[in-house]
């Protein structure tokens, strides 16, 4: 079998994933799309709307995920856009088991129930969405790519740390 051509991962690629069509990238912002396409939010893909990306091993984000960890950035609210959908999202909050001890508000779509985004009462003025929500799945790999790793105490021990990673016991934040 031959070899498959390196992939050029400086051009968007948006592949088919759930029922929106409509995802976009350019150099500077990008979309994130639930699953049905009834949200789609736009957001800075740099600075200084671009605050970094992280993956958390936290309970929560386990519990919330349904997954061993949740792969996050965080964007200033004032440059991120609800091109669609707002009203279609609901708030579910909480701070009982929150690590820090701050209230986290989790924002769903109501129709197929993709976590959008969380916003912690502790960090007021940005929001962390979901990696997996990026339309485009090369940003997934190039400016989204996590430079911290957080609660890697309570990483499964199947899984490693990603190399070149910076990684920290608790909070990052």
């Amino acid at each position: 079998m031959p070899a498959a051509a390196p992939t050029d991962k400086s051009k968007p690629y948006i592949p088919l994933s759930g029922s929106a069509s409509d995802g976009w990238s350019s150099d500077e912002e990008a979309t994130a799309t639930c699953f049905c396409g009834a949200v789609q939010l736009k957001f800075p893909t740099e600075g200084p709307g671009f605050a970094g990306s992280f993956i958390c091993n936290c309970a929560d984000c386990r519990k919330i995920t349904a997954s061993m960890f949740a792969s996050n950035f965080t964007i200033v609210d004032t440059h991120l856009t609800h091109l669609r959908g707002r009203e279609n999202l609901t708030a579910f909050s909480q701070w009982k088991t929150i690590a820090t001890g701050n209230t986290m508000t989790n924002y769903f779509c109501s129709t197929c129930g993709t976590l959008m985004y969380r916003v912690s009462s502790g960090f007021p003025g940005a929001s962390i969405l979901r990696i997996g929500t990026v339309d485009d799945f090369h940003l997934h790999e190039t400016k989204l790519k996590s430079t911290v790793e957080q609660f890697v105490e309570k990483r499964v021990g199947w899984l490693h740390g990603t190399e070149g990673v910076k990684q920290i016991e608790g909070s990052s934040m």
